[in-house]
């Protein structure tokens, strides 16, 4: 019988966040990798991930939207965009009804070269995933979901100013 109790919940609490956090690490590894491949420091191929994502999903990020993704200040998010705009990895276009809306687009060779680096994972990725039942997939999609909206919350709610020390 499985165990309930709060121990329970807690001991499978930390077995997931640990096998998250190792995943986390993994994404990060691969992340430099694909940062070093385009010859990019991290945070322009981070920026340059996030744009092209926002693209596939239809909801292509402002600059405000992305130096919030990447936790920049809006001038070094500037100052990146910038230099990738220079570089010819991503196009500032002005498409919304209020023309003071700036979008940012992948440049023409981003996601050629992004499907490049990532298909082969994309392929294993696939064929692990194939080994579970949807409906288990889709359980775990709602769990990930989940855990980003608590996650997001917890983080709303918290300052990014240390506490004083004791005793001032």
């Amino acid at each position: 019988m499985e165990d309930v109790t709060r121990d329970g919940v807690a001991a499978r609490r930390e077995r997931l966040m640990e096998g998250l956090r190792i995943y986390g690490s993994h994404y990060a590894e691969l992340s430099r990798r694909f940062a070093a491949w385009l010859g990019l420091h991290s945070t322009d191929a981070t920026a340059v991930l996030e744009i092209a994502a926002a693209e596939e999903r239809g909801t292509p990020l402002s600059p405000a939207r992305l130096s919030e993704r990447i936790s920049l200040s809006t001038g070094a998010t500037t100052a990146l965009l910038n230099r990738l705009e220079a570089a010819g990895h991503l196009t500032r276009t002005r498409e919304h009804s209020d023309r003071r809306v700036v979008t940012l687009r992948s440049g023409p060779h981003i996601q050629e070269r992004a499907d490049e680096f990532f298909g082969p994972l994309a392929l294993r990725l696939d064929t692990t995933m194939s080994h579970y039942p949807p409906e288990l997939l889709a359980r775990f999609e709602s769990f990930v979901t989940d855990l980003n909206s608590t996650m997001d919350a917890h983080l709303a709610e918290r300052s990014t100013t240390p506490p004083p020390p004791p005793g001032d």
